[in-house]
């Protein structure tokens, strides 16, 4: 579920800025159930770019369809093989394997995960005690954002993983062609040392992350 205080915060910056959006791992329609309340004007983008929603439906983009029966059968071996406790979640096109309820499986959900990328073409991306296996697209968190960023004269992105790099690389090349920048870092204990050294601002948490853009939003109502 939403950190208190994000769906409000999440809708006051749409009201105030010409592009907000939220830009996930998880399914569009995950991000449609949790965070709906926020109106219209926020960008809900799911699978890091895979589908997104529009009129209230889920659209996928075209190039990963043919992805869609690899991940499949992926997902039903899964399910069928993985140790207690190994969560898996079928995205459509990509397939995540979670084991924070079972940390000494990690080591299965890597070797497995690995077996199936290589069969499937699948591509392979580790998260935080978890692995995610997905089309092999030119999509992700990077394009997703310079899409939604075109046009604007500054760019914010907050991330908390392995996935949100591709992310602030785009904020490096929309900063080349002159736009304005900050890439913010949520950091805790499992957060990826890469993402804080590429981080223009640190906050630790989500509820900081919050109270951040509760500020930004202040700031735009002046």
């Amino acid at each position: 579920m939403p950190e208190p205080g994000a769906t409000a915060v999440l809708a006051r910056l749409a009201d105030r800025f010409g592009t907000v959006g939220v830009v996930s791992g998880r399914p569009a329609a995950f991000l449609a159930e949790r965070l709906g309340d926020a109106g219209e004007r926020l960008h809900l983008v799911g699978v890091y770019g895979f589908e997104w929603i529009e009129d209230g439906a889920v659209v996928r983009a075209p190039e990963v369809a043919a992805w869609s029966e690899p991940a499949a059968r992926l997902a039903a071996a899964a399910r069928a093989e993985a140790p207690p406790g190994v969560g898996v979640e079928d995205k459509g096109a990509a397939v995540a394997i979670h084991w924070r309820r079972a940390p000494a499986s990690g080591s299965w959900g890597l070797t497995f995960a690995e077996r199936w990328a290589a069969d499937t073409g699948l591509e392979l991306q580790r998260g935080r005690m978890a692995v995610e296996l997905r089309a092999p697209v030119p999509i992700d968190k990077g394009s997703t954002v310079e899409r939604l960023a075109r046009g604007c004269r500054a760019a914010c992105f907050l991330g908390d993983d392995a996935g949100d790099l591709a992310a602030f690389a785009a904020l490096d090349r929309l900063s080349a062609s002159g736009v304005a920048t900050v890439r913010v870092a949520v950091a805790d204990e499992e957060s990826p040392p890469e993402l804080v050294a590429a981080a223009d601002v640190v906050v630790r948490g989500p509820a900081e992350a919050i109270a951040l853009l509760g500020l930004l939003a202040d700031a735009a109502q002046l």
